[in-house]
């Protein structure tokens, strides 16, 4: 599996219990279950939630689906 498909998979995982639509920045770190500090890892790259949320913008909210979270974020990531 590659780098983007560990982390998206593990975003995936962490927000499995989030309600959503999530509308606001605050909000998706509060859905990780330790919040910014939830950590994701694939090979030698360890990303934390509250890293991950940097590369978010007001523009991308709301999201309606873990999937379309972790989907933008691996794109912005330009993972591979």
């Amino acid at each position: 599996m590659s780098v983007r498909e560990t982390i998206k998979k593990q975003i995936i995982g962490a927000l499995q219990g989030a309600n959503f639509p999530i509308a606001t920045p605050e909000a998706l770190l509060a859905a990780f279950p330790q919040g910014a500090d939830t950590t994701c890892k694939a090979g030698d790259l360890e990303v934390t939630a509250g890293e991950a949320g940097k590369l978010l913008t007001a523009e991308d909210f709301p999201f309606n689906s873990a999937e379309e979270v972790a989907e933008t974020i691996v794109s912005r990531a330009g993972l591979k």
